[in-house]
């Protein structure tokens, strides 16, 4: 129903390329908002039939990664200092990369059924079903857990230990990510060939 939309915009600026730009503006909204709702259960298809092959290649990707990571050992500059006013856009953009709470993501669509879970996976598979709020919830008490933790480790860097202790006693944490992206993906890759035989 936005064409009355388009017709005002033409008759308000007396052209018709007004008309016709509010009907692109109208058809770019549109499209957005079905792609918004289909592009996801699309994706998932695509994930269900191409699932071995996306599986191997990821598992590539990771230990290509790794070994990356392990021959370049600079770490990027830009990530030295990110100003306070960016903080919430890294967390997210890094979360994001990281694949924060992916792993929740087959118990909460139910695809883990098939398996027998633990208790602990059952309890989480059973609270995310619960409700959208319960979801948001277990959400809430995930980052409340994970920020509690490591601020508790920050304080106490910077209020009793410092910068020297730091300088000193660095190790090379980007080498032992590096190398158990490189175990995860020799795991990965030896399971996903031993399932074709």
């Amino acid at each position: 129903m936005g064409w009355p939309l388009a017709v005002s915009a033409g008759l308000m600026d007396k052209s018709p390329r007004a008309l016709f730009g509010a009907l692109w503006a109208l058809s770019a909204g549109h499209l957005l908002a079905t792609l918004l709702v289909l592009l996801p259960f699309a994706f998932l298809l695509v994930l269900a039939e191409w699932q071995r092959s996306i599986q191997l290649v990821a598992s590539l990707l990771v230990i290509g990664f790794g070994v990356y990571r392990l021959i370049v050992r600079r770490h990027p500059r830009a990530l030295a200092r990110i100003p306070p006013t960016q903080l919430a856009l890294w967390s997210f953009a890094v979360a994001i990369a990281h694949g924060a709470a992916l792993m929740l993501v087959p118990i909460y669509l139910g695809i883990c059924q098939a398996f027998e879970l633990d208790a602990g996976h059952e309890a989480a598979g059973t609270l995310m079903k619960a409700s959208l709020g319960m979801a948001v919830l277990v959400s809430l008490v995930h980052v409340t857990a994970m920020v509690s933790a490591g601020g508790c480790l920050a304080w106490l860097v910077y209020r009793h230990l410092g910068l020297r202790f730091v300088s000193r006693s660095w190790f090379n944490l980007d080498a032992v990510w590096a190398t158990s992206l490189v175990l995860v993906g020799v795991v990965a890759l030896g399971f996903n060939l031993a399932s074709w035989r």
